[in-house]
């Protein structure tokens, strides 16, 4: 397991797990950092390019087991990988001005979430490209390969802490048991 850090970080506590690997390269952007961590787990040889690699955002903190559970289940054994998602279940309304330019169907629409499953060996060429200001997730990058990952159900409760009113959702979420 291992986490990405910004070099300048002194504030996370290292040496809480032993099989936590602190690597300090994180990137000016998400996948900046997961393509300098890909990379030195597989420098390193604690990452081969056959492995699965979960990678997973710290601002989504209340992912429930069996949703991650169901994502190696399903996905771990897939060429293209995978992610949690679930369906879109708000009207969504595409803006221009500030105003209602039109409403999208959501039919078909799933709202991605992390972890997202994929080898690293296709999550590492994914990323290798010069350019990395397209990919807004790891299954974006890998879609520019004409890979298409499996949607595997996530869970509502694997909300993203983002606008400062999550945090009283996400503060009753860490308080039940899952």
């Amino acid at each position: 397991m291992a986490v990405v850090l910004s070099p300048e970080d002194n504030v996370f506590q290292t040496g809480i797990h032993e099989k936590l690997h602190v690597l300090k390269v994180g990137g000016q952007t998400r996948a900046e950092s997961v393509r300098n961590g890909l990379s030195d787990l597989l420098k390193s040889g604690l990452a081969e390019e056959t492995d699965n690699i979960l990678v997973h955002d710290a601002a989504r903190c209340c992912l429930p087991q069996a949703a991650l559970l169901r994502l190696i289940e399903t996905a771990g054994a897939c060429e293209e990988g995978g992610i949690l998602a679930v369906p879109v279940a708000d009207t969504l309304k595409r803006a221009a001005d500030n105003a209602i330019d039109a409403t999208v169907p959501r039919r078909g629409l799933w709202q991605a979430q992390t972890p997202q499953l994929f080898r690293a060996g296709l999550l590492h060429k994914a990323l290798a490209v010069p350019d990395l200001s397209a990919v807004t997730d790891e299954a974006s990058a890998v879609e520019m390969l004409g890979v298409h990952p499996l949607l595997v159900l996530g869970d509502t409760r694997n909300l993203k802490l983002t606008l400062p009113q999550d945090e009283y959702i996400v503060r009753l979420l860490l308080q039940q048991a899952d």
